[in-house]
């Protein structure tokens, strides 16, 4: 049985566009995927501590030898890349802020990139052991930052991202933008606003 990761990280909830954009892809995938799994992993509802020396420590020393208080430090980290490795399939709903990414999906970004869990350096080359995976980042940008347009290069959030990803090992990432969600503040109606951007994750999720 297929099984989809969905993970969100806007706090505006039911504000939050990129929140109903994912809702709608799990929707559409749990549809045609009748008998797949949903895990469904809130950001802002997980207490994510930044990294320590400790955790640092931990992560480095070889499972065997860590102590009681290291495999304590570990057991959120687990938990993430445990649902990682158990997913076919990630979507990820992004907002931008301050052209990156949230806070929460950082934190988590740290916890999950972890050497021996999520990549290696077995041979001195690094290696993604996330592979076979496949990942749709749902984008919501307040200004418009497409390729060709004025703010493009204040686009850190798609660079970065693919990056990441291809270097955990997943490779097969596609990427929706809803840009210009500014507009909602100014008296767009939201629906007119959003038709567009969930016929386009409505496909994806059929096509994946």
């Amino acid at each position: 049985m297929p099984t989809l990761l969905k993970i969100d990280s806007s706090p505006l909830y039911e504000r939050s566009v990129s929140r109903q954009l994912t809702t709608a892809f799990t929707n559409k995938w749990a549809s045609a995927h009748p008998q797949g799994t949903v895990i469904d992993r809130d950001l802002n509802a997980t207490d994510i501590p930044p990294l320590t020396g400790a955790w640092v420590g931990a992560a480095y020393t070889p499972e065997q030898a860590r102590s009681a208080d290291q495999q304590k430090a570990l057991e959120l980290s687990d938990t993430f890349i445990a649902e990682l490795q158990r997913a076919d399939e990630y979507v990820f709903g992004v907002p931008m802020h301050n052209f990156s990414v949230p806070s929460p999906l950082k934190l988590w970004i740290d916890q999950i990139a972890r050497v021996g869990k999520t990549f290696s350096y077995d041979g001195g080359t690094p290696k993604g052991l996330l592979a076979g995976k496949k990942a749709t980042f749902i984008i919501a940008t307040g200004g418009k930052y497409d390729a060709q347009t004025q703010l493009a290069s204040f686009n850190f959030v798609e660079p970065y991202l693919r990056s990441l990803f291809a270097f955990l090992g997943v490779t097969d990432a596609t990427f929706i933008t809803a840009g210009g969600t500014s507009a909602l503040n100014f008296g767009q109606d939201r629906q007119t606003f959003l038709a567009p951007h969930i016929e386009a994750v409505h496909a994806h999720a059929l096509a994946t």
